[in-house]
């Protein structure tokens, strides 16, 4: 007797369903990514700059470390959240575009997660703090802004290529690649000595942050609506 290849009805149902459920948990995770972002970044509130010596420092975090220990709080309920997002973007996104952006994605998960426990460590005694202490661990932590640019850029400069090839909306890309060459503009900031191109100044933590904040929020809701291209890459089945 002939095997014939075919798939059961019961099949693209599955399938469907999957990609349903997928597409509303990457439309949550997003918007609770830029939920918890927000809300870490108000917790913080304005920490001292570049231009401020050690004294006024460790004085802030002395004023400061309880909404320091909120800020590193909310970041940590964020690493989970944002590596959903990534995994599920990833999913809708062919080789090898996806797996630079995971790439990316990962790096700035890894170094949010160091910034934050520089910031941390700062509040917990803070009270003890030595003034030049407090100002050489500051100016560490503040690095993260420019060196989290070659994170930002892995992220969004596979999906701006994407773009280009029509395989996204044009709007979507055009966004996309104004953050993407904002962000290598931003690079500069790792000279930057004081002002608006200090490292972990505006340029890193308003502008640069906004319009990444922005772009790839824009990508998440706007993949949320297509389904993951690993979908439908299911074997058929063989039946008598």
């Amino acid at each position: 007797m002939r095997k014939s290849i075919s798939a059961p009805s019961a099949v693209p149902d599955l399938l469907a369903g999957r990609a349903v459920r997928s597409s509303t948990v990457l439309w949550v995770s997003t918007v609770v990514s830029v939920v918890l972002y927000g809300a870490a970044a108000v917790a913080l509130g304005n920490p001292p700059d570049g231009a401020a010596d050690g004294q006024a420092v460790a004085d802030w975090f002395v004023a400061n470390s309880g909404h320091v220990r909120v800020w590193a709080w909310l970041l940590t309920l964020f690493a989970p959240v944002l590596a959903t997002v990534a995994s599920l973007i990833r999913a809708r996104l062919p080789a090898p575009y996806r797996d630079v952006y995971f790439f990316g994605a990962i790096a700035f998960i890894v170094e949010t997660a160091i910034q934050s426990w520089i910031w941390a460590g700062l509040s917990w005694h803070a009270d003890q703090l030595q003034p030049a202490t407090a100002r050489v661990l500051l100016d560490v932590a503040s690095f993260w802004g420019p060196v989290l640019n070659g994170a930002t850029i892995t992220m969004l400069a596979p999906v701006v290529l994407l773009a280009l090839r029509g395989k996204l909306p044009r709007w979507l890309g055009i966004l996309l690649a104004v953050a993407l060459i904002e962000q290598l503009v931003e690079t500069v900031t790792i000279y930057g000595q004081s002002g608006f191109t200090a490292p972990g100044g505006p340029m890193n933590i308003d502008l640069g942050a906004g319009l990444v904040a922005i772009a790839l929020t824009a990508l998440g809701i706007t993949l949320a609506l297509r389904p993951p291209v690993l979908a439908c890459n299911q074997p058929p089945q063989v039946r008598p």
